[in-house]
């Protein structure tokens, strides 16, 4: 088996076969949700409040239940302490599954090793210092950016939105704040400004 990557912060995932993939390519803690369960668990929720004291990794399924319990741990940790990163959807199955998931998408367990590497890169220890470096700089994408952009604030925003998210194999359907976040993990300004040149410019 390769080595595994040592990532610099805890990663938050649904469940036991979420870990299993995560522990078999990164070097690093990981805790388990148990998917809807952690809505009751008050020891999960102080638990979760006390690893993220450095900042933690939620990386929950693309699906809608994942939404949903990514939403209520960006309610109960603090938000400064939470770095937001997403699986790509793509339609599948798991191999431990007799039929697909209720919206047919794979989760975090069916993901592959190079696409785990590619969501998680930003936090693989040598590169974390990049995301830190950015965030004292002027090299932020901020609100200003999106609604000089169209991408907040007029008609056909969502839709925009859902064209930057997809360039840069994010889901659909994030909110602003959501999308901005997401981007500032990923990529730096240069980045967003050719993204937006090569999907707008000349398209309005």
């Amino acid at each position: 088996m390769a080595d595994r990557i040592r990532i610099s912060l805890p990663i938050v995932v649904e469940g036991k076969y979420d870990k299993s993939t995560v522990l078999s390519i990164f070097d690093t803690a990981v805790i388990t949700l148990g998917g809807f369960g952690v809505f009751n668990s008050k020891e999960k929720q102080s638990l979760l409040r006390k690893v993220a004291k450095d900042g933690i990794i939620i990386l929950t399924d693309p699906d809608g239940a994942g939404k949903q319990i990514r939403s209520f741990l960006n309610g109960i940790i603090p938000k400064d302490k939470i770095y937001n990163l997403y699986v790509p959807k793509v339609r599948g199955k798991e191999k431990r599954k007799t039929k697909p998931s209720k919206e047919g998408l794979l989760g975090v367990e069916g993901m592959g090793r190079e696409e785990l590497i590619r969501v998680l890169s930003p936090f693989v220890c040598e590169n974390v210092k990049d995301i830190k470096k950015r965030a004292n700089t002027s090299e932020m994408i901020t609100k200003v950016d999106f609604y000089s952009d169209k991408l907040t604030g007029f008609n056909n925003s969502s839709l925009r939105r859902d064209e930057l998210a997809a360039y840069f194999e994010l889901p659909s359907g994030m909110s602003a704040n959501a999308l901005i976040e997401a981007l500032n993990i990923i990529t730096d300004k240069a980045g967003y400004r050719e993204a937006v040149s090569a999907l707008f410019v000349g398209a309005e």
